[in-house]
């Protein structure tokens, strides 16, 4: 490769006919197994979950789900993040992430949480760059892997004003 070559990555949305893609990129990246319900809502939270594609090669993901608070405000829920690890570092999760942030900004959405596992320090701090917050703990939270300990990670939104 030549210095300086850019390689393009581009996000697609996840639908029927690409959905395995999804579930390769799981059991690559994540040590459970994740049930039809998980890929029923990352499918319904349409916009908000997204594959990654680094020079046509799906590398990462992103599966949301979007759930309705008290008062009918809407906050996103970050069921998984994920890059494969010789693609990490080359800006993918970010691109995956900040996707999920602006779609909120521009969509009212009040919150986005996820949790992360308490020892899991690459990704506590990747989430703080972009100014998520530890807001909770949850003891036992996970079974079958140790710690079973997760901190819940929050940012609060700030609506995107419309262009006048």
């Amino acid at each position: 490769m030549g210095a300086g070559r850019v390689v393009p990555i581009s996000l697609d949305g996840v639908r029927d006919k690409n959905l395995m893609q999804l579930k390769k990129l799981n059991t690559a990246l994540f040590p459970v197994r994740y049930n039809d319900k998980y890929y029923a809502d990352a499918l319904a939270a349409g916009e908000f979950t997204k594959l990654a594609y680094y020079s046509d090669i799906c590398v990462g993901a992103i599966a949301c789900r979007l759930e309705k608070k008290e008062g009918g405000v809407m906050q996103v829920y970050i069921m998984t993040l994920g890059v494969l690890a010789p693609y990490r570092g080359l800006g993918i999760g970010t691109k995956l992430l900040n996707h999920v942030i602006d779609l909120s900004s521009k969509q009212n959405i009040g919150s986005i949480y996820l949790h992360v596992q308490t020892n899991n320090e690459d990704a506590i701090n990747f989430y703080k760059k972009f100014g998520f917050e530890i807001t909770d703990m949850i003891k036992n939270y996970y079974t079958n892997i140790t710690p079973p300990d997760c901190f819940v990670l929050t940012k609060f939104v700030t609506p995107s004003q419309p262009k006048k």
